[in-house]
């Protein structure tokens, strides 16, 4: 079984978007940079005292983070392989790509750690599902606190999960963005300079969201506190809950996300 410390090597396999915040949030929580090697054939260049590398090179790394594409996997897995032994924990942000898939293509690892995070790892604010196999309790704790600096790690009671807390949390920031979107786009429609309408709904959005994991509210209480009888934020609440609009237009988005990311599933199970 795979031994984890604080000096760990850990080798990032594709520093995409993903893969690249989940690096900057690491380094913005102070660890060395000279644990990490970053093996990526397309990225121009690397953070100050991270390791860039073309190809997977001949050492032992305690900890693999496999970023790439889930259509990659089948043509990347080859080279990883020999890289990926017995002392090595593989972590995995593949969406859809399920831990049998990872563990025919990588049989040798010492642990399989599905991840699924979001672009906000990179300031430390992801929350960041777990799910995995060949970790006993103090390994599991291991990953939490190497993944602490990202945000908020949690581990799944089943794999099944996956889908949709992909389709919540990782898929989630962009429905944000559209709603942030849509929100200056109505009022630069009624009338307000579209920039400063920009500007006001982010800061909206961002204090909303701030205080929410501040409080000891949920979120249908605080919206009840903001929401004066008969008030302005009430009759704009009252479009809001009309027919229960917006909650069955969320039910939509998210199954779709959730169907989709099943699909990227048995894909890679064929």
């Amino acid at each position: 079984m795979p031994t984890l410390t604080t000096s760990s090597d850990i080798l990032i396999f594709g520093c995409g978007n993903m893969g690249g915040a989940m690096l900057a949030g690491w380094l913005a929580g102070g660890i060395d940079p000279a644990r990490f090697t970053v093996v990526d054939p397309q990225l121009p260049d690397a953070p100050a005292g991270v390791r860039l590398l073309r190809e997977v090179p001949d050492q032992a790394f305690d900890v693999i983070l496999l970023g790439v594409k889930p259509q990659l996997l089948d043509a990347v897995a080859p080279a990883l392989a020999a890289a990926a032994g017995p002392q090595v924990t593989l972590l995995s942000i593949l969406a859809g790509v399920e831990l049998d898939s990872l563990a025919a293509r990588f049989p040798h690892a010492g642990a399989l750690v599905r991840v699924m995070p979001n672009l906000a790892a990179a300031i430390g604010k992801s929350p960041l599902a777990l799910f995995g196999r060949g970790l006993d309790e103090a390994g599991r704790a291991a990953i939490t606190a190497l993944l602490d600096p990202l945000g908020t790690p949690e581990w799944l009671a089943a794999e099944s999960d996956f889908d949709l807390v992909t389709a919540l949390a990782g898929c989630g920031p962009g429905f944000v963005y559209r709603f942030i979107e849509a929100l200056a786009d109505g009022a630069a429609r009624l009338g307000l300079d579209p920039a400063q309408a920009e500007r006001l709904a982010v800061a909206t959005v961002e204090g909303a969201a701030q205080l929410a994991a501040a409080s000891p509210h949920g979120p249908a209480e605080l919206a009840r506190r903001v929401a004066s009888p008969g008030g302005s934020t009430q009759k704009g609440l009252d479009v809001l809950d009309a027919d229960g609009a917006l909650k069955r237009l969320i039910v939509a988005t998210l199954t779709a996300a959730r169907d989709r990311n099943a699909e990227m599933a048995a894909m890679a199970r064929g």
